[in-house]
C-alpha cells in the first residue's frame, strides 16, 4: 500500500509540473517517513507526524531538513490523501546565516589555481553569471547568445525561464567551447545539423552527458583548497559572491534580483547586509560628535 501511496504522489507532483529534484526529495522524505507509520496508511494521524519529526530532531536535522520532510508529508496527506487534519502544524523556526561569501581577490585567488580550461570555464562562468550549479550543468548551446552578451535558465527553479549576463571577457572563450561541444557531440553520432547542435550540452561530460552538479562539488572544493581558502565553500558561494559584489559595484538591488531570479526582493536583500559600510557609504554617528 505504501508502493501505491508514492506512486500516486509522483503522479501529483508530476501533474502539478513540480522539478524533478523536488519529486525526489519528497519521495525519498516519504520513503523514511512511512517506515514509522502503521501498515494500515488510514490510521496515520497528528502523532505519527510529531513523532517522526521528533526523531529528525533527536538525529539532529536542521530546522530547514525538518521543514521540507513536514512539506512533503503535507503534500501527501493533504493533496493525496485528503487529509485537511494536518494543515495546522507548525513550521520549524529556520535560523538566519547569512550566506558565505569571497572577497574578489579571493575569486582571482581560487580561479588562477585551476590548471584544467575547462574546469576553469565552468566556474568562472558561474561567478560571472550568478548561476545556480544545477543551471549551469544544464547550459546548452541554444540557450547561449554570446554576440548579444546574455543567455537563457531554462526550467529554473521554480520551473521558471530567466535570462543571465555573460561576461564581455569570456564571450571568445565560450565561442569555443561551443565549437568544442559540437565536435565531441558529432563525434559520438549524436549531432547532424546545425539545428540539432543547438540542443547539445554546452559542458558535455562523458558519453554525451553533461556534467554532473557532483564533478562541480569536487572541482570547487579541490580550487579552494589549491587556493588555501580555509572555509568551508562551495558553487553555491559563487552565486553569492556574484550577487554581493554587483550591489558592491552600485548595481541596484531591482537589477539583482532579476539577474537571481528571486521572486521577491526580500530574498535578494540578504545580500544587502553583506556589504561592508565603507563600500555603501554609512559613517558612525560618532564620527559626526564633538568629543
Amino acid at each position: 500500500m505504501a508502493l501505491d501511496l508514492l506512486e500516486a504522489v509522483k503522479k501529483e507532483l508530476l501533474r502539478r509540473n513540480y522539478s524533478h529534484r523536488t519529486i525526489m526529495t519528497y519521495l525519498d522524505c516519504l520513503r523514511q517517513f512511512l517506515k514509522h507509520c502503521p501498515p494500515d496508511l488510514r490510521r496515520i494521524s497528528k502523532k505519527h507526524v510529531r513523532e517522526y519529526l521528533d526523531t529528525l530532531c533527536v538525529r539532529g536535522k536542521s530546522a530547514s531538513t525538518l521543514n521540507v520532510h513536514l512539506q512533503a508529508i503535507k503534500f501527501c496527506l493533504e493533496e493525496v490523501m485528503h487529509r485537511p487534519l494536518f494543515v495546522r502544524l507548525p513550521h520549524s523556526k529556520v535560523k538566519e546565516r547569512l550566506p558565505e561569501v569571497l572577497s574578489k581577490e579571493e575569486v582571482v585567488r581560487l580561479f588562477s589555481v585551476i590548471k584544467n580550461p575547462k574546469h576553469s570555464l565552468l566556474l568562472r562562468l558561474m561567478y560571472g553569471a550568478g548561476l545556480r550549479v544545477s543551471e549551469l550543468v544544464s547550459l546548452k548551446i541554444g540557450d547561449l547568445r554570446i554576440d548579444l552578451g546574455y543567455g537563457w535558465v531554462r526550467q529554473g527553479k521554480g520551473g521558471k525561464d530567466r535570462l543571465f549576463i555573460i561576461p564581455e571577457l569570456m564571450k571568445r572563450e565560450l565561442l569555443s567551447a561551443v565549437q568544442r561541444s559540437k565536435m565531441d557531440m558529432a563525434a559520438l553520432g549524436q549531432t547532424g545539423t546545425d539545428d540539432n547542435s543547438l540542443d547539445c550540452w554546452l559542458f558535455a561530460g562523458q558519453k554525451g552527458k553533461h556534467y554532473s552538479m557532483r564533478s562541480v562539488q569536487v572541482i570547487m572544493k579541490d580550487a579552494a583548497r589549491a587556493a588555501d581558502i580555509a572555509r568551508r565553500i562551495h558553487p553555491h558561494t559563487l552565486r553569492h559572491s556574484f550577487a554581493t559584489h554587483l550591489l558592491e559595484n552600485g548595481v541596484d538591488l531591482l537589477s539583482v534580483q532579476s539577474l537571481l531570479g528571486h521572486a521577491s526582493a526580500e530574498t535578494t536583500m540578504i545580500y544587502v547586509y553583506m556589504i561592508p559600510p565603507r563600500i555603501i557609504g554609512v559613517k558612525s554617528p560618532y564620527d559626526s560628535l564633538c568629543v
